[in-house]
């Protein structure tokens, strides 16, 4: 199996108003983390099935984000493995019940996670059959060629079709398991490298007026994408992107 992204986690300023905000955009229902050492920790879940997590900002940081999470079978060795490749570890925390999780920085500067598990339960944030779960995982990279062997290299991913952009370059589709989970690209000048996480919606219209009158701002769209549907990119009223994926009707 190809390691995919297990988990999603919002870092924000605000926990009771970006809770509010995705409840009524996303229709995720939030609850306290009940385990040692939680501290303010809450889930999102959709229907019942976890889908990521929302914590305070870390101390040090200033902008609000969004990280996705890999999971990985060992966590030190997949540490180990990434520093090999020329990646960045910041920080590796071992949580009782949990897992293991290593918060990453790519060769390229782009942060991300790993972790390994220690419940047997399957990770249902990623499904791109149901509405609320992550649909699709965008890498905006300094450099498409070497971010791209940097993943593969690590979780087995493999180069799906490429979809020409014109002056922005080649879209790289992805794969995990002969699936596409996901595309890069070299970010646009003025763009910092980083990770966008895309979220199912069952009427992208309705998602973009939740957006707007909950006050979060449009980025880009709504516009069609290759296979009929349609996208959004937004940022939340904290300011952490994110985006949604969907059908217009």
């Amino acid at each position: 199996m190809t390691d995919n992204f297990v988990w999603y986690e919002l870092c924000t300023s605000d926990e009771d108003g970006a809770q509010a905000f995705y409840k009524d955009v996303i229709g995720w229902d939030a609850a306290a983390f009940q385990g040692e050492g939680a501290g303010d920790y809450r889930t999102f879940s959709m229907a019942g099935k976890g889908v990521g997590g929302l914590m305070h900002l870390p101390e040090g940081l200033t902008h609000t984000f969004w990280m996705g999470y890999v999971g990985v079978n060992d966590c030190d060795a997949a540490v180990e493995k990434a520093k090999a490749a020329g990646a960045t570890v910041y920080r590796v925390i071992d949580i009782p019940s949990v897992g293991k999780l290593a918060i990453l920085g790519d060769p390229q500067g782009v942060g991300y996670a790993v972790i390994q598990g220690y419940s047997e339960q399957k990770s249902e944030a990623f499904n791109q059959a149901l509405p609320g779960h992550g649909n699709w995982n965008e890498l905006y990279t300094t450099d498409l060629d070497a971010g791209f062997a940097y993943y593969a290299g690590q979780y087995g991913w493999t180069k799906g079709r490429v979809v020409p952009m014109g002056p922005m370059g080649d879209y790289q589709l992805f794969q995990a398991d002969g699936v596409d989970i996901g595309g890069m690209m070299k970010a646009p000048e003025g763009m910092p490298p980083a990770w966008l996480f895309y979220f199912g919606s069952p009427d992208i219209d309705a998602s973009v007026g939740k957006i707007e009158a909950n006050g979060g701002t449009l980025v880009h769209g709504p516009t069609e994408v290759p296979g009929g549907a349609w996208i959004v990119q937004a940022r939340d009223p904290q300011g952490a992107m994110f985006a949604v994926v969907g059908p217009r009707k």
